[in-house]
C-alpha cells in the first residue's frame, strides 16, 4: 500500500507521538502509542477470531489496555479483486447494511460500503472475541453508530469507541478504549483548489481562514487545507 498518497488523521483523547509516515494523530496533552494493523480477518463460518487474513498484514496486536492507546485497522479496496471473497465479507453484514450497500449504483461505491462495514465488524470481533455477524448497532444522540448490546443501558458510557473513514483507495477503522475517537482520510491529490476559500470560510475559524490566505503557493495551500480539514 502506498501511504504517501493519503493523509490520515485520527483524533482521540490521547495525542500519540511520532506516528509512522503520513499517519497523523492529534488529541489531548497525554502521550502514548499507536498500533496499526492491515487486513480483513476472520474466515467464513469459523467461530471466534482464529484463522487467516485476506491480505498480508501485521501480527494481531495486544488488547487495548488504556485510554492512551489507539488501534488503526485499514485496507485497500483495490486489492480485493475476487468477487467470491467480497461475497464472503458481505455475508458478515446485517440485512440493513446489505440494503444500504445495494442502494449504491456504482460498483465501487457498493464495494466500499460492504468492506467498510466488514472491516468494522471484523475489527470489533478481534476486540471482543465474538463472531462478527453477531454485532448489532444503534445510533447515539450525535448520530454516530455504537454497538447495541443485549440489555443495553443507553445512559451508560461504552468502554470501546470506534470510527470509520474511507476514500476511493483506503478504508480505515480506529478504535480506542474509554475515549471517544474520530478518524478522517483524504486523498492528498484531491482537487480542492476551486473550493478552498469557500469551504474554509464555511467550516474554519477566522484565524484558520487567515492562515490559509497567507499561503501563496496553491499546492502548499491545498495541503494545509487538507491537514486542517482532516483534523476537524
Amino acid at each position: 500500500m502506498r501511504h504517501h498518497h493519503h493523509l490520515l488523521r485520527c483524533r482521540a483523547m490521547p495525542l500519540l507521538p511520532s506516528p509512522p509516515r503520513t499517519l497523523r494523530v492529534s488529541g489531548s496533552l497525554v502521550h502514548h502509542r499507536l498500533v496499526r494493523c492491515r487486513g480483513l480477518p476472520i474466515p467464513p463460518r469459523t467461530p471466534g477470531v482464529s484463522g487467516g487474513r485476506l491480505f498480508a498484514s501485521l501480527p494481531l496486536p495486544p488488547p487495548l489496555r488504556s485510554p492512551r492507546e489507539v488501534h488503526i485497522w485499514y485496507l485497500c479496496p483495490d486489492e480485493l479483486k475476487n468477487q467470491s471473497q467480497l461475497n464472503m465479507y458481505e455475508e458478515l453484514l446485517s440485512p440493513s447494511e446489505r440494503e444500504y450497500a445495494d442502494s449504491m449504483k456504482a460498483t465501487m461505491l457498493r464495494k466500499d460500503a460492504v468492506l467498510s462495514r466488514a472491516l468494522l465488524r471484523t475489527t470489533l470481533s478481534r476486540c471482543y472475541k465474538i463472531d462478527p455477524r453477531s454485532f448489532e448497532f444503534k445510533k447515539n444522540k450525535f448520530g454516530k453508530p455504537e454497538v447495541l448490546w443485549p440489555h443495553d443501558d443507553s445512559t451508560a458510557e461504552q468502554p470501546l469507541h470506534f470510527n470509520i473513514s474511507h476514500t476511493t483507495s483506503l478504508i480505515a477503522c480506529g478504535i480506542a478504549i474509554n475515549a471517544r475517537i474520530g478518524i478522517d482520510i483524504e486523498e492528498k491529490k484531491r482537487n480542492t483548489t476551486k473550493n478552498i476559500s469557500s469551504l474554509a470560510r464555511r467550516y474554519f475559524t477566522p484565524s484558520e481562514v487567515n492562515y490559509l490566505s497567507e499561503v501563496s503557493d496553491s499546492d502548499a495551500q491545498r495541503k494545509e487545507f487538507l491537514k486542517l480539514w482532516t483534523l476537524k
